[in-house]
């Protein structure tokens, strides 16, 4: 079976895991801390924090913001559950909005549409690894959460992804960008926001007591993601390369390719007009792995009217997202066109 998805690991991480493992600091301590200091650098912000998952540097973020109960957050419908279940462990009210057609991210003008007296925050997501301008977004008053855990390592213009918002978020979950497993981090240019993040993770022997979070990242995480981290580019350049190659064998078949211009492709999502349901099991038959690119849409999960959501509804039912990854090999990148062109032919 030619995988979906699947994490890019090698000697450098392997060498670093062995060295914390005899170092005896097995939980959060310096290599956290640099792992923190590289990512914030690399973005260009005062600092990072780091936490277990991408979900709980969210979570950790909204709260670091002051939302709170009867808060409203705007967020897109087309991503997965981590938004909704973020905004309600900060005992806020989620508040889906539709997406644009053409880069699969939130919609400006659906967003803006939902801005109520209780709307203090929109989590803006840059899918699948097509970076989203973010400046409208800072114009509307609220605050502007990036979720980069798809496009670490792109630019909006000259600006990389995750340094323009208030506050930004990334995961590093086993199949993203870089990988630690599991973990995430969170990152400003404001030192209110750091502290507060800080103080939130740091729970134990403290002199008052408040509700803190044990959402800290460990030592092996930390040196496996620097490892990664260094790689990004590398990881970047080889899917640019599967992308082009795909792009190329499938000029002229019934399917609309995903947008080239600041895509770093942490997904390859084709759409086809006649719905991506039939090509999954097609392709699942002949060992290829494929995916629709989000499981289901918030608006279902909270029971919205779908004729609210005409763009994110739409997409649902086309997008398919092919197997694009650092380690995929040629022969599977070759195998994975050869069969999805030999049905896309028939339908012509």
């Amino acid at each position: 079976m030619i995988r979906h998805s699947r994490p890019a690991a090698g000697f450098f991480e392997t060498e670093k895991i062995s060295a914390i493992f005899h170092s005896g600091n097995h939980a959060t301590g310096k290599w956290t801390g640099r792992f923190e200091k590289k990512l914030s650098s690399r973005i260009g912000l005062r600092g990072a924090v780091a936490a277990n998952s991408g979900t709980s540097a969210l979570h950790i973020a909204l709260l670091s913001l002051g939302i709170k109960e009867n808060d409203e957050v705007i967020v897109p419908s087309f991503v997965c559950t981590a938004l909704l279940n973020a905004v309600n462990a900060a005992g806020a009210e989620p508040v889906p909005a539709d997406i644009e057609e053409e880069s699969f991210n939130i919609s400006y003008k659906s967003a803006l549409s939902k801005i109520t007296k209780k709307t203090k925050a929109v989590i803006v997501p840059h899918m699948f690894g097509l970076t989203r301008e973010v400046k409208p977004f800072l114009k509307s008053g609220l605050y502007v959460i990036e979720d980069c855990a798809q496009a670490l390592g792109g630019k909006n213009g000259n600006c990389p992804a995750g340094g323009e918002g208030h506050v930004s978020v990334f995961s590093f979950y086993a199949t993203k960008l870089i990988s630690t497993g599991h973990g995430g981090m969170l990152a400003s240019d404001s030192k209110k926001i750091l502290a507060r993040a800080r103080d939130l993770l740091n729970f134990d022997e403290r002199k008052n007591y408040k509700l803190r979070f044990n959402y800290q990242m460990s030592d092996f995480q930390a040196a496996f993601g620097i490892s990664q981290l260094g790689r990004l580019g590398e990881f970047i350049r080889k899917r640019l390369k599967i992308a082009s190659y795909y792009d190329r064998k499938l000029a002229g078949f019934p399917v609309k390719l995903p947008p080239e211009k600041g895509n770093i492709f942490y997904r390859y999502v084709i759409r086809a007009d006649r719905g991506a349901d039939s090509l999954i099991p097609f392709l699942k038959k002949r060992g290829i792995e494929a995916k629709k690119p989000v499981f289901k849409p918030l608006h279902r999960y909270m029971g919205l009217d779908k004729k609210n959501f005409p763009v994110t509804e739409k997409l649902y039912r086309e997008a398919l997202s092919l197997p694009i990854y650092p380690d995929l090999k040629e022969s599977e990148m070759k195998r994975t066109m050869d069969v999805l062109t030999n049905l896309l032919s028939r339908r012509k």
